[in-house]
């Protein structure tokens, strides 16, 4: 008997951070396994465009929420919204984050270290309450998946980033506490700790001389990652078949973190 491991039809994804980049490339890869999504960032402009795309592409349903996560009312009336629309959230990625800039860390205003925590791992628990509060404990089912960084798990000599560090490392051990917690209730929390990612925001710095020499010393796949090579972690991730996934802190950084 074939089983389909990964169809996720029907089921329903709440992607933060979904307006650009590595959260609207996971989104496509949820769509193109019949998930219906829900692109949340800040900007309504963008998030339209991204649904539009994805349903017409994928033949899924697909809407776009502002929202900013930092926000504990917006975070609940976005969740809500959701409910009404679809009756169920089966899965959240917490994509959304900020890089604020390499500053050194004498150097950091409180209002740069603050403002990385509030939105990286701060706007990642407000989501993950809203959502598991409201429709997946009720449900007794969840797939939540955090996006933490690789620099949530070691430190960095190329660019000065405390507060980035900080609040992925945060985004860690949330995942973790949250697995503890809500795992006998249908829910499994895992985090993706991405390596350095073509991005339309990071592809100009990547393909410097500067950078394609420290690729190939720190990391063993000598390139950081391109287009797509996250997508098959995140489905993993969110499959109703990864019953027994749960803590799990999933570096996809070409080896960063094994040296």
């Amino acid at each position: 008997m074939l089983k389909k491991y990964f169809d996720l039809s029907n089921h329903v994804a709440l992607v933060t951070g979904c307006s650009s980049g590595l959260g609207v490339q996971m989104a496509k890869a949820l769509a193109s396994q019949g998930c219906n999504i829900v692109a949340v960032a800040r900007r309504q402009n963008l998030i339209d465009e991204v649904a539009k795309e994805i349903a017409e592409t994928y033949g899924v349903k697909a809407i776009g929420i502002p929202c900013d996560i930092t926000d504990t009312s917006k975070v609940n009336e976005t969740v809500d919204k959701i409910l009404e629309e679809f009756g169920r959230i089966d899965i959240l990625i917490n994509n959304a984050g900020t890089g604020s800039g390499a500053t050194s860390a004498e150097n950091m205003e409180d209002s740069q270290f603050e403002g990385e925590i509030a939105i990286d791992l701060t706007g990642s628990f407000k989501m993950a309450r809203a959502v598991a509060k409201k429709a997946m404990i009720s449900a007794g089912y969840g797939r939540i998946i955090n996006i933490a960084s690789m620099y949530g798990l070691v430190g960095n000599n190329i660019a000065p980033a405390a507060a980035y560090h900080a609040a992925k490392g945060g985004v860690v051990n949330l995942t973790r506490a949250l697995a503890s917690e809500w795992g006998n209730k249908g829910i499994t929390v895992n985090a993706i700790c991405p390596g350095y990612f073509e991005t339309p925001l990071t592809k100009e710095t990547l393909d410097t001389e500067f950078f394609q020499q420290y690729a190939k010393t720190m990391i063993p796949l000598n390139r950081y990652g391109k287009e797509g090579e996250l997508d098959t972690a995140a489905i993993f991730l969110a499959s109703p078949c990864s019953t027994y996934v749960n803590g799990v802190i999933l570096p996809v950084d070409g080896g960063y973190t094994a040296m």
